[in-house]
């Protein structure tokens, strides 16, 4: 009789052990489960905020561009992707040098990509390809043409809050020169290019 008792509580306490055991396990479960939940929704949180960020970035701040032509030449080439600057004019104006990507001003639903060489309020006249500023003798000096271009244009009165705007490829490029509305309006300036990451990354200036 004692004996049967004792097998008793033995069984008893070995199936209160195997209960506290599957109890804990129970929770551990639970407990790894809600930290798995909580983890993707960190990473779902993550990526929303990336793609987010991501997007401000394109609205707001850069604009990653694909050169399609060869109007800039060699000073971006057809096919390269380029970083615009969007914030480049919201303190200081648009200079000359500037490559800018812009409006097309006769189809607006186009965007260009060229170099400003007459600023607001100028008289520009070109000859023999050669820029004059203001009626300047001395030509303006641009090193970064491809080629001696060439042809006389203008003179051109350029209106305050436009800009005259030409591509290094003087000989291949469709710009202010042949325009109906030969300025671009400040307002129509996208930003600024200021970096090309492919396919050979550098500085534009």
């Amino acid at each position: 009789m004692k004996a049967s008792k004792k097998i008793e509580h033995v069984a008893t306490t070995e199936a209160r052990i195997t209960k506290n055991r599957t109890a804990k396990g129970a929770e551990k479960k639970r407990l790894t489960r809600g930290e798995l939940l909580k983890e993707a929704f960190s990473y779902v949180v993550l990526t929303i905020v990336a793609v987010l960020a991501v997007m401000v970035l394109k609205q707001k701040v850069i604009v990653n561009a694909q050169v399609p032509s060869g109007s800039m030449e060699s000073t971006v080439m057809t096919g390269d992707r380029i970083i615009i600057n969007r914030l480049a004019y919201q303190f200081d104006e648009p200079k000359r040098g500037d490559i800018i990507l812009f409006l097309y001003p006769d189809n607006e639903e186009e965007d260009y990509l060229k170099r400003i060489i007459g600023l607001p309020g100028e008289t520009l006249e070109i000859r023999n390809g050669k820029v004059y500023l203001n009626g300047s003798s001395e030509p303006l000096e641009e090193p970064y043409l491809k080629e001696d271009p060439s042809g006389n244009f203008g003179p051109y009165q350029i209106l305050e809050g436009y800009y005259f705007v030409m591509g290094d490829n003087r000989m291949d490029s469709w710009d202010s020169r042949f325009w109906e509305q030969t300025c671009v309006k400040r307002e129509k300036i996208a930003g600024k290019a200021i970096f090309r990451y492919f396919p050979n990354p550098g500085s534009l200036y």
